[in-house]
């Protein structure tokens, strides 16, 4: 029983890692992409190991099915916008920043579940939760070091980025009645299958001439960060349930803060910290709060 516990922490750290490792590796494939080329590669690369095991499992893929607007809907909102809004915004900041300020995820999740599901409404932990978190967040953008008039927007855009993830999760209940590998190799299809002709047209990527850390980077984002980790977020729901695997959010971004630092040689700076604490602590209190009842 101990070890299977150890097991199941070590892939749920494990899982942070991958996704943390997320954005030093857009950044790096920013030298020798567009951002609508790293979104439409890393959602084609992504798709490849979730349809092989869909396949591999004999479980049918929707894409095409009666419900396919919902999976277009879902793949356009939950990975192709968010997927571009933060490779554009990376490009003229810091990979760390980018961390944090995907890391306010469940902290825009509390709000926009209060108004749009009906069992998950939002109390005075989770509101006292979502003002640390939020703050945290605020007190970042007060960091001149890292944020100036040069790249204000580009910040903004990163933190905008995850309020898609948000809402492409609440549409997903719409279909919470299908399996999860389907689901999302469905989306991931749908993303590829729109990004691929806007890539084209406007970046046209067959006239680069990529750099090669650029390109591993990108296969990475891919394979790994968007695939792999998936498929690995699916065994940990299946055998521990969605609380477990909830706790990702507090790892994800002291690892991306490290591995900033530890590939990209990024500053951190004083307010970094605060602001990483902050967000780890709204987490953390939210969490909490959503145990509690509400009538």
């Amino acid at each position: 029983m101990r070890e299977t516990k150890t097991l199941d922490y070590f892939l749920l750290t494990l899982l942070a890692l991958i996704w943390a490792s997320a954005f030093f590796n857009i950044k790096i494939a920013t030298y020798s992409y567009g951002p609508l080329t790293i979104a439409f590669l890393r959602i084609f690369f992504g798709a490849i190991p979730v349809v092989l095991l869909c396949y591999a499992k004999k479980i049918k893929i929707e894409a095409f099915s009666k419900d396919w607007y919902w999976f277009a809907a879902i793949g356009v909102i939950n990975l192709v916008i968010p997927f571009f809004l933060i490779a554009y915004g990376v490009q003229s900041v810091q990979s760390n920043l980018a961390a944090i300020l995907m890391a306010s995820t469940p902290l825009s999740a509390s709000l926009l579940a209060h108004f749009f599901t009906k069992n998950e409404k939002i109390n005075i932990i989770k509101s006292i939760g979502v003002l640390i978190g939020f703050s945290g967040i605020v007190f970042l953008f007060s960091d001149k070091i890292l944020i100036n008039e040069n790249n204000f927007l580009s910040a903004l855009i990163i933190f905008f980025a995850s309020t898609f993830y948000v809402i492409g999760g609440l549409l997903t209940l719409k279909i919470s009645n299908k399996e999860n590998e389907n689901v999302t190799a469905s989306i991931l299809i749908w993303g590829t299958l729109v990004l691929c002709p806007i890539a084209l047209f406007f970046e046209q990527p067959w006239n680069l001439s990529p750099r090669l850390d650029s390109t591993i980077s990108l296969l990475y984002l891919g394979v790994f960060s968007t695939g792999i980790a998936w498929l690995l977020r699916f065994y940990i729901l299946k055998h521990n349930g969605l609380v477990f695997q909830a706790q990702v959010a507090y790892i994800i971004p002291i690892f991306g803060v490290i591995l900033g630092f530890i590939f990209l040689n990024e500053a951190i700076t004083s307010k970094i910290i605060i602001s990483l604490f902050a967000v780890i602590i709204g987490i953390y209190i939210v969490k909490k709060g959503s145990k509690i009842k509400t009538v």
